[in-house]
């Protein structure tokens, strides 16, 4: 797939398989560093969100990442979501500052942190190995003191006013 994370040739390998993604994120939760989220519509999965890379000390930080099926998108459901598990990083954990990186010509996941209004930070270059080689990213942020009511909030309010 081409949004799909890949393994770049040479490093440490882990399974590729849906179980070892299960385990290796349950794992990741365990040890305070990650958070695996299914995203359900009307009872169904329609998505999933991670928080990955959580970083402790005076850091306290961590990034997003998500997909939607493509049958569910442009109905709010996915920034809802990343707007929730922001503020549960905020507000529940205390992390201080959220990124989310994503590939310049993925305008359909740019399209959910700018409905978000997360601030775009710059480019990455060569930033993830995704669908087998080396991609850059565009890179957006989000600090707690900039959503002191939370993210959710601040969305409900963008999409009452844009009729979403």
């Amino acid at each position: 797939m081409q949004w799909d994370a890949t393994l770049p040739p040479g490093g440490p390998t882990q399974g590729r398989g849906f179980g070892s993604m299960v385990r290796e994120l349950h794992r990741l939760a365990r040890q305070g560093r990650g958070l695996p989220f299914v995203v359900t519509y009307d009872g169904r999965m329609v998505g999933q969100l991670t928080v990955s890379n959580i970083v402790w000390g005076s850091a306290r930080w961590a990034q997003v990442g998500y997909w939607i099926d493509r049958g569910y998108a442009g109905r709010g459901i996915m920034p809802t979501a990343v707007a929730l598990a922001i503020d549960h990083c905020f507000f529940t954990l205390g992390l201080h500052r959220v990124e989310v990186a994503i590939r310049p010509e993925n305008v359909a996941s740019i399209r959910v942190v700018e409905k978000l209004g997360l601030r775009r930070i710059g480019i990455a270059p060569r930033y993830l190995h995704i669908s087998g080689d080396w991609r850059d990213h565009v890179l957006f942020a989000v600090t707690v003191e900039e959503v002191p009511l939370g993210l959710l909030t601040r969305w409900r309010e963008t999409a009452d006013h844009a009729g979403q």
